[in-house]
């Protein structure tokens, strides 16, 4: 044992990462990582000095020296470690940046704020920059599927409701609705509106005018402007509607994917192989093997999703102006949603355009239930023929011929002398019963 106490020495890189392999060197968690959240609440505080300047109130010296001042001149371990003492990182991080640019510009760091203002103002910038990487990710997602989509409008598969083979439908229409979803989730995440955060002790600005700001929603707008997030109606410290919206929108797109993912990881068992990775991972004891690792790593995404987003949900009950404990409680949550989202995004890419489509599989699988598949539409045909209740009884009768005689259903309804002149051949191919599939998946690739 070197270094520090056992249990208190944390590794290079991405704590966590080791457990996480969906995000591990992805974008998203890069784009959160503790140094990546320590020059947010540096470009916030950087922000709120030149707003000051903006207005008049600060030299614009005091906004060059605190936005000069990186994240990598400061210890991101040693500013948690001080967090302890007030409960948040911003009470040490502005004491570092107040020291780091001297006496001079020194008065003016975090003029008028609270911690609350700079924590949430870097936690959006954090998710805004996340978000566009996600973003970014499902589009190129979709893309891909738009395409296996529009090259496999009729590849025809046995559609299963329950576990169990329904009735056809095609592989163009499944992946038209993937990719539906991913749009879904695109719009959504991209639509959620990110605010700043600036309003003092209590939410009412007192200290900007303390300050000396003559208009201080004035000066939060231009706060706002600096940092590229939106202008809040009014300061949220206990109005958590961006922190609830973000995190609906992020458990959205880690569940779309992982609908993909859980599709892909049934059809590409053994038994189905009907689809299968582009490039899937190995065992550590089973040579044979060709495991679906990004379908499996977007499935333990969306899982854990939904948790992530519950306590957030919940963090919305907070007390008075500025809460115990609630507003803490989001923190880790948010970040590991981000990092979730954004991975399995990635993740989504990966297997959007390597995924391989066996169509000789989706064909031969139609006929396992012998052509029972199609008895929705026999059911429809031949009632005018034989009328409802007969027509019934006989396909009961030539559906279990069929099963247990190991008999295709179009040999068993052929022996019929009622259906002689019906051309049993069309009624019972699968690739003839698949509604309106191709028409549907034309229309969902119309969107964009």
């Amino acid at each position: 044992m070197t270094g520090s106490p056992a249990g208190r020495e944390v590794p290079p890189g991405d704590p966590g990462a080791l457990l996480a392999p969906g995000r591990a060197d992805s974008p998203a968690s890069s784009a959160t990582s503790d140094s990546a959240v320590l020059q947010a609440l540096l470009d916030a505080e950087a922000a709120l000095t030149r707003a000051w300047v903006d207005r008049g109130a600060v030299p614009a010296a005091a906004a060059a020296a605190v936005s000069a001042v990186r994240a990598d001149d400061l210890d991101a371990r040693a500013v948690a470690r001080a967090a302890r003492d007030g409960g948040n990182p911003v009470i040490p991080l502005v004491a570092r940046l107040t020291a780091a640019v001297g006496a001079e510009h020194g008065p003016y760091v975090h003029r008028g704020a609270t911690s609350q203002d700079i924590l949430d103002s870097a936690l959006m910038l954090v998710a805004r920059r996340t978000r566009d990487l996600t973003v970014a990710d499902l589009e190129r997602a979709a893309t891909a599927l738009g395409r296996l989509a529009a090259t496999h409008r009729d590849t025809v598969l046995p559609g299963r409701t329950l576990t169990q083979h329904a009735v056809p439908t095609t592989f163009g229409l499944k992946a038209a609705g993937w990719r539906s979803l991913l749009l879904d989730a695109r719009d959504r995440l991209a639509g959620v509106r990110l605010p700043a955060q600036l309003g003092g002790a209590a939410g009412t600005l007192a200290a900007l005018t303390a300050f000396g700001a003559e208009d201080p929603q004035a000066l939060v707008a231009a706060y706002a402007h600096e940092l590229g997030l939106a202008e809040p109606a009014l300061p949220w410290h206990t109005l958590r509607t961006p922190v609830a919206d973000l995190a609906g929108a992020l458990a959205f797109t880690a569940g779309a994917l992982g609908k993909m993912a859980a599709d892909v990881l049934t059809l590409s068992r053994t038994e189905i192989a009907e689809l299968a990775e582009g490039s899937g991972g190995g065992s550590s004891a089973m040579p044979h093997k060709t495991n679906p690792v990004a379908a499996t790593l977007i499935a333990a995404a969306a899982r854990r999703a939904p948790g992530l987003a519950a306590t957030l949900y919940a963090s919305m009950v907070a007390e008075d102006e500025r809460p115990a404990g609630a507003w803490h409680a989001e923190w880790e949550p948010l970040r590991d949603l981000l990092r979730l989202a954004g991975g399995a995004a990635e993740q989504g890419v990966d297997l959007a355009e390597g995924l391989r489509v066996n169509a000789d599989a989706m064909r031969e699988h139609l006929g396992l239930t012998h052509g029972l598949i199609v008895s929705e539409r026999l059911a429809v045909e031949l009632a005018p023929v034989l009328g409802r209740a007969r027509a019934k009884d006989l396909l009961t009768a030539a559906a279990r011929r069929a099963v247990t005689e190991g008999r295709p259903l179009v040999e068993v309804l052929g022996e019929e002398p009622d259906l002689k002149d019906l051309d049993l051949a069309d009624l019972t191919d699968p690739t003839r019963y698949t509604g309106s599939a191709g028409a549907l998946t034309d229309r969902a690739l119309e969107r964009r």
